[in-house]
């Protein structure tokens, strides 16, 4: 279980980045450049670098979805990882919607907590075959 929930750590990233303004708002700007300069990575402030961070940590949360989804809880919060994934984009970068881009990223959250969330364990024996035996 403690590897499980490892693993839907990973998603946070891709979250972060999307929530981040597209560098419009000017009182954000000190913020960041105080951020990203004291790690030693001021020059990730320029909008050019925005999408392509935004497409590397959504792809990781995607990928981290698909890892082993047969084993875990199968397909489907892979699908919804992709469907919200591609919904972030457009709604920050293409269609300018907060509202989307809010809104799929609380399907991306759900998906990572959908596959996380512990399988539970089937009895070897049913209730019929105990009252039989």
């Amino acid at each position: 279980m403690n590897r499980t929930w490892k693993q839907s750590l990973v998603g946070l990233p891709g979250t972060g980045v999307s929530i981040l303004p597209k560098l419009a708002c000017p009182l954000c700007w000190p913020a960041y450049a105080g951020v990203l300069s004291s790690v030693g990575l001021g020059f990730l402030i320029s909008t050019a670098y925005l999408l392509p961070l935004t497409v590397a940590f959504l792809f990781l949360a995607v990928a981290a979805l698909a890892f082993r989804a047969n084993m875990r809880r199968g397909y489907g919060p892979f699908v919804l990882g992709v469907i919200a994934g591609g919904a972030v984009l457009f709604g920050k970068f293409s269609w300018e919607s907060r509202f989307t881009t809010y809104t799929a990223l609380g399907r991306l959250v759900v998906a990572s907590l959908w596959n996380a969330w512990p399988l539970h364990a089937t009895p070897m024996y049913s209730e019929c075959q105990r009252s039989e035996g």
